[in-house]
């Protein structure tokens, strides 16, 4: 999934994305990563992906049998998510009104996301601009998967105003790349609207999704996300919405700080 980066420029602070930058990580890639003690643990595989990684095996040894292969995956609807049912995490009241993060549906979303993708301070960082068809691929790889990621709209007082991607951290390349833990939970956030920039909405929603995400997955103890090291006003909103800064990480295409919301210190920051 593509790299948490909270901003574009320091003039656009705020602007084009809490989250933006899509760099796509890769197996060839080795963790550069120095953490604090409660970051060291032994990673330990979660079942999830030791399932995966079995039904995977057992799906080449049938190809080697020259048995028919199995069918694609269906569209990933809420019931079936790796993420407690995004689709039903319900609404949530923060300073700036009622949020709601809403599950994207392509045929209805596509043509907003898309304008949203192409303003130059988002295209920077996601690297989605262009006719309509390069997002809606970015978002049919994601609802066609497993569930491990969703993509939504962050609707505001009933209105849509940004991009996030809920995902699996752990499930997710990322994981090669930090201390993960079993359930971390990932999030990736533009804001659309020129007008919604500047207003520190970033670090407002971020802070309400962050808390909403360990509400709704009580197995999840910490939210994670990795902005641009260079992008200090991004660094700055995630600490602002009660983020830790745990150590500079070695992403395929940046460097990032590894930026982590803990449950246990959620009352705290």
């Amino acid at each position: 999934m593509p790299p948490t980066d909270a901003s574009a420029h320091p003039a656009t602070a705020t602007g084009a994305a809490m989250g933006i930058g899509p760099s796509p990580l890769t197996a060839e890639s080795s963790a550069d990563v120095s953490t604090d003690n409660e970051d060291t643990l032994d990673l330990r595989l979660p079942d999830e992906l030791v399932a995966l990684f079995a039904a995977e095996n057992d799906s080449g040894k049938a190809r080697s049998r020259c048995e028919a292969p199995a069918p694609s995956a269906s569209v990933t609807t809420a019931e079936d998510d790796l993420l407690d049912r995004v689709a039903d995490w319900g609404p949530v009241v923060t300073p700036a009104g009622v949020f709601h993060l809403v599950p994207v549906h392509v045929d209805r979303d596509l043509p907003l996301i898309s304008r949203w993708m192409n303003d130059p301070a988002v295209a920077e960082f996601w690297e989605l601009a262009g006719p309509p068809a390069v997002t809606e691929g970015h978002l049919r790889a994601q609802l066609s998967g497993d569930g491990r990621s969703v993509p939504c709209l962050g609707v505001l007082e009933g209105t849509p105003m940004s991009y996030w991607e809920i995902y699996r951290a752990d499930l997710d390349p990322l994981a090669r790349h930090y201390p993960a833990r079993p359930h971390d939970t990932g999030l990736h956030l533009l804001i659309g609207g020129v007008a919604d920039r500047g207003r520190k909405l970033g670090s407002t929603l971020l802070r309400a999704t962050a808390d909403l995400t360990l509400d709704k997955r009580p197995a999840c103890a910490r939210v994670v996300a990795e902005p641009d090291i260079r992008n200090t006003p991004s660094v700055a909103a995630f600490l602002s919405a009660g983020f830790r800064f745990s150590a500079e990480v070695d992403l395929p295409a940046k460097r990032a700080a590894l930026m982590i919301r803990d449950r246990s210190l959620r009352d705290l920051l």
